[in-house]
């Protein structure tokens, strides 16, 4: 009798079971996956954009003190709120441009803005927190970023210092390479293009500029509420994103990006460069590549060269910023922030295993345990600035 039940059991189970969700659907569902998730982007820096601006936040962060530290935890901070090293690194060249920052604030501040845009893809691998493997695997992708922010500025923030103090003008090593680079450009006044993210997000974000408005007193209250509703809906369009990669659609995409775009380490590093530059943002192209590590569909090992590309087509804001406003200090700040990053890569790509090693150590204990990955999150984005920043305002005073 058993033997019966074993073979009609399989064509029980064929015939109950749910029908294969088409490829090409799945790719739609993904589109829209990725629209919301590109809009709840701009929908946070909108919103943190509008409360920074009435509350003059950024200014004052930025303009609270000359000493290298403060100026580079002070960067941290204010591109932690604002998700977006594109904007901090242009602000700054705008205020170096009109007067309102000495250059060698703005070098520091550079290096702060790296390491602050990074948060965004730990909070997009928090996404992931239910599914263990993939939550392991996000967050140490999301680790690749940091770490080379964080390595590179561990290198080149005490020797930027140590040769400005050391050098006649008070210039470091960078500031004087970057300034000889500056009096060899010469570039007429161009518009800044806008981003062509920011054109098809428009709608969204202005419709939840416009709810914000109706349940809102005032401007800053607006931004504050804005952005609390662009993080909802970015992990609400993460999570159908992770679940919707998974099956049919994740087996193409795998092939697409093991075979064409992460074939090799150059390729990843000019792909990351060029769609941070299309789109104007880091922040959009680090964080797209969380989920997809996640899921399985992008090798660990292409990730830290598309990480590095992807910083050094984020310093092109910059350097439109500093063509803008043609002063020779602001072209030579967001030169130092290109050389900042190809620096980093000539140090860091040969010794990448460093990283690697360390990623996949952390990402291995947050994958036990997400309260390292918490932990991880407050002390460098904000416990460590704060206190930073306390500490050496005793000390100076």
């Amino acid at each position: 009798m058993s033997q019966p039940q074993r073979q009609t059991t399989p064509a029980l189970t064929r015939k109950f079971k749910s029908p294969e969700v088409p490829a090409w659907l799945r790719g739609v569902y993904a589109g829209l996956c990725l629209y919301l998730f590109l809009a709840a982007l701009n929908v946070i820096g909108s919103g943190l954009g509008l409360f920074g601006q009435e509350s003059d936040f950024l200014l004052r962060a930025f303009a609270y003190g000359e000493n290298p530290f403060i100026a580079l935890l002070g960067a941290v901070i204010v591109t932690a709120i604002v998700q977006s090293s594109s904007f901090t690194t242009a602000l700054i060249v705008t205020l170096v441009a009109t007067g309102e920052m000495t250059l060698g604030t703005a070098v520091f501040a550079i290096m702060g803005a790296n390491i602050g845009t990074s948060v965004t893809a730990v909070l997009v691998a928090l996404a992931n927190i239910r599914i263990r493997s993939n939550f392991r695997k996000s967050f140490t992708a999301a680790l690749l970023h940091d770490l080379f922010n964080l390595m590179t500025v561990a290198v080149l923030f005490p020797l930027e210092w140590i040769t400005g103090a050391l050098s006649e003008p008070g210039r470091g090593v960078l500031t004087r390479s970057a300034a000889w680079m500056a009096d060899l450009i010469g570039l007429e006044e161009v518009a800044r293009p806008s981003s062509p993210v920011r054109v098809i997000t428009a709608p969204i974000v202005d419709s939840f500029n416009w709810v914000a408005a109706l349940v809102t007193p005032t401007e800053m209250a607006q931004g504050l509420v804005m952005a609390v509703m662009g993080l909802v809906l970015m992990f609400i369009a993460l999570v159908f994103m992770v679940k919707n990669l998974r099956g049919a659609l994740l087996r193409h995409m795998d092939g697409l990006f093991r075979s064409y775009f992460f074939r090799t380490d150059v390729r990843a590093y000019g792909i990351g460069a060029v769609s941070t530059i299309m789109v104007q943002s880091s922040t959009i192209t680090t964080s797209l590549m969380v989920p997809l590590a996640g899921a399985g569909a992008v090798r660990m090992r292409r990730l830290l060269p598309f990480m590095m590309g992807s910083n050094l087509g984020t310093t092109f804001t910059s350097v439109l910023a500093a063509t803008a406003n043609p002063v020779a200090a602001a072209m030579t700040v967001a030169l130092v922030h290109v050389l900042f990053n190809l620096v980093g890569t000539a140090i860091w790509y040969p010794l990448r295993f460093i990283p690697y090693r360390i990623a996949s150590w952390y990402g291995a204990l947050a994958g036990r345990s997400p309260r390292y990955a918490f932990a991880f999150l407050f002390l460098i984005f904000l416990v460590i600035p704060l206190v930073g920043i306390a500490v050496t305002e005793l000390i100076v005073a």
